[in-house]
């Protein structure tokens, strides 16, 4: 049978919902859209309280409470439970009424709660900050759905609270925020910590420039070769090595940027006949376009939802990637973190603990050391979720070292960029476009065949760079070398000496090229293209019958099987890609030629997913309110904002 305490609860919930404006309304859809999108949009107001005082919804939402709302909730919850206990029917009350009387189980409970009685069993009836900070926290759970006020002011709150709040003790009412501060007990004699060389600001700039340019060589390698996933699930252990390669970052590193690019749709999985990959959504490209900045922003969003601590791995677990992740913590754990971090004052932050995978002999830090320190701090923000979890040290040392090599950390405190990000994901625009300067159109080329650009590359110059040089060194500064080979590899992809000469002026700094350049373009163009590789089983022909005659002596070209068939035509055993590399790693430059004798210009595939990426609609939460308070026409709408 019905319980009817919980259904007066939820009627009371519903009233209080009907009387938002349709901005309020969206805003609470906004803040709750990842439980609610796990159930079907609801169609009415009572669906959406539902979907609210759900257990699911419920065991997602109080792991985002800090300290005051959690013991207001809790408090609030206990004292409904008792009052519901206690409770006898009315002398002549009617058959259902005893029914209900019966069928009231404690662990059900929804009798409305006075405020004044909450607050005085928190120890906050008086005024002052224990009375502010709780009837703050009160208003906080009425704005989230968490708590409903009755028409005479006392207090409901969900059912299931005492289910998931009944086994944790939160100690006593805390009103006010632990800081974090050098401990004023300590020794005098202690010789302070040295004075960091570099700002905050500073070190999230360096590190924001390394994410961005490390992330953009990720997606650039899945584009060219997309990534092939285990029968079991997840990334072998190969392909995180080739990908870490390529993108010039350890393994846990590109564990971490591939798990954020799937979270915030730059790659996907597509099955093939060949299995599962990963590979690059068509929203990559659009990506490409945006300034730096405006790249990191949804990966950084993505990364304060993610439900995975990636750079960790607990003890006997393969490292893996691109596995769906089941750590519904994780997101608290991070913003409890955050917000500890955020109370200590510049220059007085501790430093990074070690990573518990690093030797014995160099454990992270004592038992009291500034990370236990730390922990205390962040369970007042989330009391759930920092170290009532376990391996709550491991996975909080992993999360901070994540945020470092995000630019959201430095020197033990917060960086303008991670305070930004604490504040929300839309608040991220101001401080990436700071430290994320537009990139450089333009390059410096030296007479030592280098090319330097003192900044960010834009992709355009990038891409120009890259297919006629190789990447040397990537600090404050990205230079490039040009070698015979690499400008092969140019004239290889359909560039003659003209055009590269030409594309290369054009981003210089100077708008000349030093003359040993010009010198190496034109005696790779000499040599390129003097032998022709066939499609025909396949055949080389040159037109200088000495090289040919040097070609069927070569020592090294034995496993081609060369054989001469004219004064300027050898057949090999081979096919044209494997002579092409056999050719080229001799120290020869041949180029393909097709069947009709035309060169055949050779370019790095360049993979997509074909499902187009999901588009967001921001205006979906608000359609979505209007319609359910009836000030708007039925559409499709769903909490995620997708169409």
């Amino acid at each position: 049978m019905t319980n009817l305490k919980a259904v007066e609860g939820l009627d009371t919930l519903t009233r209080a919902l009907a009387r938002r404006t349709p901005e309020q309304l969206a805003a609470l859809l906004t803040r709750h859209a990842e439980p609610l999108a796990r159930r079907p949009a609801p169609t009415e107001l009572r669906g959406l309280a539902t979907a609210l005082w759900s257990y699911e919804t419920l065991h997602h939402l109080v792991l985002h409470l800090d300290h005051p709302r959690l013991q207001v909730l809790a408090t609030t919850a206990r004292l409904s439970q008792e009052r519901t206990g206690r409770t006898a029917p009315a002398p002549g009350a009617d058959y259902q009424s005893l029914m209900a009387h019966r069928l009231s189980f404690a662990h059900l409970a929804g009798e409305p709660v006075p405020p004044q009685d909450v607050f005085a069993a928190l120890g906050a009836d008086r005024p002052g900050p224990a009375r502010s900070a709780a009837e703050a926290a009160l208003r906080a759970l009425y704005d989230d759905g968490l708590a409903a006020p009755t028409e005479d002011g006392a207090v409901v709150v969900p059912p299931r609270v005492p289910q998931l709040l009944g086994a944790h003790d939160l100690g006593p009412f805390r009103p006010d925020a632990p800081r974090l501060a050098p401990d004023p007990s300590a020794d005098p004699g202690t010789p302070a910590a040295p004075v960091p060389a570099t700002s905050p600001y500073d070190e999230s700039r360096a590190a924001a420039a390394a994410f961005a340019a490390t992330l953009e060589r990720l997606l650039a390698s899945l584009a060219t070769r997309p990534a092939a996933l285990r029968k079991s699930g997840g990334l072998a252990v190969r392909e995180i090595k080739r990908l870490a390669k390529a993108a010039g970052a350890t393994e846990p590193h590109v564990r971490l940027l591939l798990d954020l690019a799937l979270a915030a749709e730059l790659i996907t999985l597509t099955r093939t006949p060949a299995g599962i990959t990963a590979l690059p959504t068509g929203a990559y490209d659009e990506w490409l376009e945006r300034p730096p900045g405006a790249r990191l922003a949804p990966v950084l969003a993505a990364w304060s939802a993610l439900w995975a601590v990636p750079t960790h791995t607990p003890f006997g677990e393969t490292p893996s990637a691109l596995v769906r992740g089941s750590d519904r913590y994780a997101p608290a754990l991070r913003h409890a973190l955050l917000a500890a971090l955020d109370t200590v004052p510049a220059g007085a932050g501790a430093p990074l603990p070690l990573l518990p995978s690093m030797g014995a002999s160099e454990q992270p830090e004592p038992v009291e050391g500034p990370l236990t320190g730390l922990l205390r701090a962040a369970d007042w923000y989330r009391p759930l979720a920092v170290t009532r979890q376990p391996m709550a040290e491991e996975r909080a040392v992993h999360t901070l070292h994540e945020a470092a090599y995000l630019g959201l950390v430095a020197h033990g405190t917060l960086t303008p960029l991670g305070r930004a990000l604490l504040n929300g994901p839309q608040a991220l625009a101001e401080p990436l476009g700071d430290l994320l300067p537009p990139p450089l159109e333009q390059a410096h080329f030296q007479a030592d065949l280098t090319a330097v650009v003192p900044g960010r590359p834009s992709a355009a110059l990038t891409g120009l760079l890259a297919s006629a040089a190789d990447r040397e060194s990537e600090e404050h500064a990205v230079t490039w070398r040009f070698t015979p080979a690499s400008v092969r590899r140019a004239l290889d992809a359909g560039h003659s000496a003209d055009t590269l000469l030409t594309e290369l002026t054009g981003a210089s700094a100077t708008g000349e090229l030093p003359q040993p350049l010009h010198y190496l373009v034109r005696d790779a163009a000499r040599a390129h293209g003097r032998m022709r590789v066939l499609p025909a089983a396949c055949c080389i022909r040159s037109d200088d019958e000495t090289l040919v005659r040097e070609l069927a002596g070569h020592r090294a070209l034995r496993d081609l099987a060369l054989r001469a068939i004219a004064p300027t035509v050898l057949v090999s055993g081979r096919p044209p890609t494997a002579t092409l590399g056999a050719l080229r790693a001799a120290g020869y430059a041949p180029a393909l030629e097709s069947d009709t004798g035309t060169t055949t210009v050779e370019r790095l595939p360049s993979h997509r997913s074909q499902a187009p990426a999901p588009a967001r609609d921001p205006h979906a939460p608000l359609h979505l309110a209007r319609r359910l308070l009836g000030q708007d026409q039925p559409q499709e709408a769903t909490l995620s904002g997708r169409p």
